[in-house]
């Protein structure tokens, strides 16, 4: 013991506020930004388990959606989990799962719905999951007439205002190949289907067309110059008949949904997000009615534009 006082002086006080003072923006500055507002993907995330559910419960009729929307689920989960905002509290029962073919026909066209309404603001990433999300939602309503056919994609047209440079421009020029390819498949096709197919063909071609003008009207405002065709294109398995030739089909399609995705993931301008938002879903219901004439299974992909 040294008899000294143990009480702060006044200088020490002072001392003690100024470093106090030093720390609050010091704090601030170091902190890593966490949001703790609830993840706006937390309802998609319970709506695809809740679908899940209930369709499985369904058996046979609902098994494509189960399987479907149980992959929704999973990738959402996963992305929700990664950034681990605090959960909301949960108010009243949760949702109830759809008991019928019929409340699955609502709650598909409202999870698509909702999903569309996300894809402009999120980041780039979560936008391209959610775009694929709901592009499998439109493609599960367009696989059945039980579950609704759903509403068709909205226009692909150019973007007012838009900009394109970097990452964006290549991408559109990316879109603008597989639509080229799109176009030269449809020609190819049409001598190997029967002529009940010929407005299938036609309304498939004059869409591709359009999407093809609008990427090159994007490029060349942007200043780039707009990718030409190949003269000719390699189909993955030869064409002979009339199931290779929708089999081709749908391959484009998917090969458009693809591309198209590639455009949300790597922009962040809202209005080219909606415009490749409208293209991947038209190819998404476009490539799910071409498997259906085939037989393929499943007849709706999931999640489209995503890599197996």
């Amino acid at each position: 013991m040294t008899g000294r006082s143990t009480e702060p002086s006044r200088r020490t006080f002072l001392r003690m506020g100024a470093l106090a003072a030093l720390a609050v923006p010091l704090a601030s500055a170091c902190s890593p930004g966490f949001d703790e507002s609830p993840d706006p993907l937390g309802p998609l995330l319970r709506a695809a388990e809740t679908d899940a559910a209930g369709a499985k419960a369904l058996g046979a009729e609902g098994e494509a959606v189960a399987t479907a929307r149980a992959a929704h689920a999973a990738a959402l989960k996963t992305e929700v989990d990664r950034l681990n905002r605090p959960k909301p509290e949960q108010s009243g029962p949760g949702e109830t799962p759809p008991s019928s073919l019929d409340g699955l026909k609502e709650r598909l066209a409202q999870a698509r719905k909702q999903a569309e309404g996300l894809v402009p603001s999120l980041p780039r990433y979560r936008a391209g999951m959610v775009a694929s999300i709901a592009a499998g939602c439109a493609a599960l309503q367009q696989s059945s007439e039980k579950l609704g056919r759903g509403d068709d994609a909205g226009a692909v047209e150019v973007p007012a205002g838009v900009q394109l440079g970097g990452e964006s421009a290549e991408s559109v020029q990316q879109a603008l190949a597989a639509e080229h390819a799109a176009i030269w498949v449809y020609g190819l096709v049409s001598a190997y289907l029967p002529a009940a197919f010929s407005g299938a063909v036609s309304r498939g071609t004059a869409e591709h067309v359009k999407r093809r003008d609008v990427c090159e009207r994007m490029l060349s405002a942007a200043g780039q110059t707009p990718t030409g065709p190949e003269a000719a294109y390699v189909p993955p398995r030869p064409v002979t008949e009339a199931n290779s030739a929708m089999e081709l089909v749908a391959t484009a399609e998917a090969d458009a949904s693809a591309a198209w995705l590639g455009v949300v993931d790597r922009t962040d301008d809202a209005a080219l997000r909606t415009t490749a938002l409208n293209a991947l879903i038209g190819s998404a219901r476009r490539g799910t009615a071409w498997r259906a004439e085939f037989g393929a299974k499943p007849v709706a992909i999931a999640m489209p534009g995503q890599s197996a």
